[in-house]
């Protein structure tokens, strides 16, 4: 069972890192046989992301809506981001060119991604209640007190270290 912290914390991570949203809309909810295979086909890139952690790939968590099926992700950088991507045998080229053969413009499904590359400097977060999360799970907790106490502070604690 996750370890759930009952006290307020935050987490500092010592290396810039990249943020990565990538997910799916289904624009068309009645073709199941249209977006079903898109939404199945995120599984075994996960699962191959978390088995081989030289990739670069720090943490991930899922996102989920009426119409939205997202996931959050850390990575190491924007280079092992792409690396993986990119590299032939992987399940990400293989799911990409099946969308773009299944799917293409149609309207029946959407894909999304968004990549922000975040200096150690200018980050922050926060947890109450919470087992290790985000960057919770990518940096080191600490006790949110004291200097650590506001996202001004953290923030400001960080841009002057």
């Amino acid at each position: 069972m996750t370890q759930l912290h009952n006290e307020r914390l935050c987490s500092e991570v010592d290396d810039d890192i990249v943020v990565f949203a990538i997910g799916m809309r289904i624009n068309r909810l009645w073709k199941v046989w249209r977006w079903l295979p898109v939404f199945l086909d995120m599984a075994p890139m996960l699962r191959e992301q978390a088995a081989d952690p030289s990739i670069g790939m720090l943490s991930t968590r899922f996102m989920f809506g009426l119409r939205n099926i997202g996931v959050l992700q850390h990575w190491r950088s924007t280079g092992d981001l792409h690396a993986y991507a990119h590299r032939a045998g992987r399940s990400h080229v293989a799911a990409w060119q099946r969308f773009n053969v299944r799917i293409g413009t149609s309207g029946d499904v959407g894909i999304w991604h968004e990549t922000y590359a975040v200096p150690a400097s200018a980050m922050e977060s926060v947890f109450v209640n919470m087992p290790a999360y985000g960057l919770g799970i990518v940096g080191t907790l600490f006790s949110a007190r004291g200097e650590r106490a506001s996202a001004r502070k953290r923030l400001g604690r960080r841009r002057a270290g």
